[in-house]
């Protein structure tokens, strides 16, 4: 449900397993483009696309008949989806998330969202979260994943539908760590991009990306994740990929601010979500009630939020009381 990028390409990664996928896409346009054309130039231009793969415009024939139903669209729109979908979506049928944000407003991690409001229980949910470009998966290079659900069966199931010789998944039952690592990673990021585009070298980057780490730990301990999720794929696999690829939105966001755009053309000329944008709000929120320090999100929401200057981010990062390396995890 989405033929966005990443939504796309894991249809593409279920065909290649032998498992069949219908993609619901908005645009009739993209629809035509990925049954007829075998591509998706909105979101993958230039990558060819399995034949076996078919797209519509229409949610209910999408959902027919579905044993596993993947949603693959903006966090802050899920709700709203799902509110619509509802009716059409076959009980008993898995749930996964691709999703990686929190939602406004509630705090909310997507599986949460998916069990509100639709009632459905823990066991029935599950989330893919890894170091997944989508652009290097559809090109069919080797990645890896992490399938989390409550219920074992119910990630392992889920692994078998999506498991190819090129995109490896690895089960886990800790979805609170997986969700974490994947919404939290985003913000850390947009961090990244701001160095990055300020000119700030490979020493700076190690530095955000393993203090974005040490900040995701924290909160994934006050939360309950296993620290092992926050250390495997899901967690600082994923964070090494979004900090660190030129194909990461939220990376090219966080550049876009460093090169002095606001953030409504810094999101604009990326085109696609950046979900660390508007994530970072109900992170911090999650923070604060638990009394999480996290000095990285609160800088990118100063920026964000109240217009701290980026030139001044460095310096407001660099100027904070000396500490150990390790504390609170």
């Amino acid at each position: 449900m989405g033929a966005g990028s990443w939504g796309t390409t894991f249809a593409q990664v279920l065909c290649d397993a032998g498992t069949p996928a219908v993609l619901y896409a908005r645009r009739l346009e993209v629809a035509k483009a990925i049954t007829q054309n075998h591509e998706n130039p909105a979101y993958l231009p230039g990558i060819p696309l399995t034949p076996g793969l078919t797209a519509g415009t229409d949610p209910a024939e999408a959902l027919a008949g579905a044993d596993l139903v993947v949603f693959a669209l903006p966090a802050q729109r899920l709700r709203a989806s799902l509110t619509l979908w509802a009716p059409l979506i076959p009980p008993g049928a898995l749930l996964v998330s691709l999703l990686k944000g929190i939602e406004l407003g509630t705090c909310k991690r997507m599986s949460e969202v998916i069990t509100e409001v639709l009632g459905a229980p823990a066991s029935r949910v599950a989330v893919v979260s890894g170091p997944n470009l989508a652009m290097e998966i559809a090109e069919r290079q080797f990645a890896a994943t992490v399938v989390a659900c409550a219920d074992n069966q119910g990630a392992q199931l889920l692994q078998g539908a999506c498991h190819t010789p090129y995109f490896r998944p690895y089960t886990n039952t800790d979805v609170t760590g997986c969700e974490l690592g994947g919404a939290v990673k985003n913000v850390i990021a947009l961090a990244v991009g701001i160095a990055v585009a300020l000119g700030l070298g490979d020493n700076t980057k190690a530095t955000l990306i393993t203090r974005g780490l040490a900040e995701i730990a924290r909160l994934g301990a006050a939360l309950g994740a296993a620290p092992q999720t926050l250390a495997g794929l899901a967690g600082m696999g994923d964070l090494v990929a979004t900090c660190s690829s030129p194909l990461s939105r939220n990376r090219a966001f966080g550049q876009n601010l460093g090169r002095g755009m606001p953030p409504a053309e810094a999101a604009a000329v990326i085109s696609q979500t950046a979900e660390g944008a508007t994530s970072y709000q109900p992170v911090l929120e999650l923070a604060r009630t638990h009394g999480v320090d996290m000095p990285i999100t609160e800088v990118v929401a100063a920026v964000l939020r109240d217009g701290l200057p980026v030139r001044e981010a460095a310096t407001v990062l660099a100027s904070r009381s000396a500490k150990p390396e390790w504390y609170g995890v």
